[in-house]
């Protein structure tokens, strides 16, 4: 009996001890509590004071000039507006303001190549050592036609010799500058869709095309400069818009970043959304000035006109021509550049509400363009196309998308564009009439032209571009103890990049 009363009071003792225990931990916990307003458990000074940077996540959150912007979003996850400053939120570099713009023009090196690989091309004849035209009293012609729609190099590059002459600097997107070690990125002046059109076929007395001969001194050129080396080309802007230019040294020059027309001609290890830019073709109709037209005006429901039969992705045009061709406010034919074929496409477009972008060989086209120049709101049916600026421009406010699987089922493409009302239309006419300057072409560039457009599709790379070349140095040249007791460097191996 006694010693049971001995163990029940030792219990009691024990949970005594405990329920203190406890106590005192609460107490002292909530002192420090109150006194620093949070838990210490860990020596700040042994963390670092570095800022976090701030995080983007593109929204539909609607401005004023009709693009989606940036909310800056804080660690917490609740979202914020961007610091009212001028032109928008800046970061520490300077570089893009909160709708992924630039802000202060971002630097680029352009190599000196030989007139061979640029205005050379277009029958210019420097006179003794010069490299570049004095683009003050004269601006080699480009020639028309559908050379003119694979025409960006041209544009690009006049656009930086323009930055050296340029009476107020700070209004412009990219500079050019003559130190590399000074640039963002490193811009290569080879007219390569230009090359391809004119001079890819190989005539009798050559061993091989001037466009092979003129791809292969590029590519010996681009890989023994020091900039090059010092990044593995991953800085480098190649330019390759026509889907069948740089066809030899695109697996070569694959690090680089490509200005491309789309992906269809490209393996994704080659070229992809991640590491390229989509820029858009120049288009061929003329700009429609002054549209005072409307959605009655607009007799014509649906157009396309252009080839019908198709290789690769280009199936659709043919299946589509027999289920359209006999609906009556459908306009569905052959067109050609023959007999004014681009005058009358783009009268056509101006008299139509919707207007057909069917994949052909590859999936993009210049009609796109041609639509929204002409103010013809585009019903796109090609699955793998990828769009200038989308990373920042909502497509769908001004285009249609239609699967080609749907698209291609008896009815359903026609039932959908008639159940499109007025209103709806409308909208996104106006929309067009908003976006249409983001794809013109011109110099000198004007303000959100395609020229800029694309700079600053260029320098939202730059981030990304920089912290590949950082990672891809974390092993090369390593320093290890010598023979002797000091230090010695092992190099990179020859394929590191």
């Amino acid at each position: 009996m006694a010693e049971k009363q001995s163990s029940s009071a030792a219990r009691k003792s024990f949970f005594a001890l405990f329920l203190t225990t406890i106590v005192l931990f609460v107490l002292s916990w909530l002192f420090v509590l109150r006194s620093t307003g949070r838990p210490r458990p860990l020596d700040r000074k042994v963390l670092t004071t570095q800022k976090l940077p701030t995080v983007f996540h593109h929204v539909k959150s609607q401005s004023s000039n009709g693009l989606s912007r940036a909310i800056l979003v804080n660690n917490g996850g609740r979202e914020k507006e961007p610091p009212k400053r001028e032109q928008g939120f800046q970061d520490k570099d300077g570089a893009m303001n909160c709708n992924g713009n630039v802000k202060e023009p971002f630097k680029i090196f352009m190599y000196d190549l030989d007139p061979e690989f640029h205005f050379g091309l277009l029958d210019w004849k420097p006179q003794g050592d010069r490299i570049w035209p004095d683009i003050r009293t004269e601006i080699p012609p480009y020639p028309e036609g559908l050379n003119l729609q694979h025409s960006i190099e041209y544009w690009l590059t006049l656009d930086l010799l323009a930055s050296e002459i340029s009476d107020n600097p700070n209004n412009r997107v990219a500079m050019r500058v003559q130190n590399s070690s000074e640039a963002d990125l490193i811009f290569v002046p080879f007219f390569s869709s230009l090359s391809y059109n004119r001079f890819s076929k190989q005539n009798p007395h050559q061993k091989k095309s001037v466009n092979k001969v003129l791809q292969a001194k590029l590519v010996k050129f681009l890989t023994a400069q020091k900039e090059w080396k010092m990044s593995g080309g991953r800085d480098h802007i190649v330019m390759a818009h026509h889907p069948n230019s740089m066809l030899d040294a695109r697996m070569q020059l694959w690090p680089s970043i490509f200005v491309l027309a789309d992906f269809g001609r490209y393996p994704l290890n080659i070229a992809n959304v991640d590491k390229d830019v989509i820029a858009p073709y120049k288009h061929m109709v003329e700009s429609y000035a002054n549209d005072t037209s409307d959605f009655d005006s607009r007799q014509t429901l649906l157009f396309f006109q252009g080839s019908i039969y198709r290789k690769d992705g280009g199936f659709a045009r043919q299946e589509l021509f027999y289920l359209l061709k006999d609906e009556k406010d459908v306009h569905f034919a052959f067109g050609s550049l023959k007999n004014n074929g681009v005058i009358k496409a783009g009268q056509g477009m101006r008299l139509s509400k919707f207007c057909l972008n069917i994949a052909g060989d590859t999936p993009s086209s210049n009609r796109l363009f041609d639509a929204i120049a002409s103010h013809c709101v585009p019903v796109i049916i090609s699955d793998d196309i990828e769009l200038p600026y989308e990373d920042i421009l909502d497509y769908s406010e001004f285009c249609v998308f239609v699967r080609t699987s749907d698209a291609v089922k008896e009815n359903f493409l026609i039932n959908l564009i008639r159940s499109i009302r007025k209103e709806e239309w409308t909208q996104m006419w106006e929309k067009l009439k908003e976006v249409e300057a983001l794809f013109e072409y011109q110099y000198p560039a004007k303000d959100g032209d395609a020229v800029q457009m694309i700079w600053q599709s260029l320098a939202r790379k730059v981030p990304g571009v920089k912290m590949k070349i950082n990672k891809s140095r974390r092993y090369s040249d390593a320093v290890v103890p010598g023979k002797d007791g000091g230090l010695r460097s092992i190099p990179a191996p020859k394929n590191f990049w």
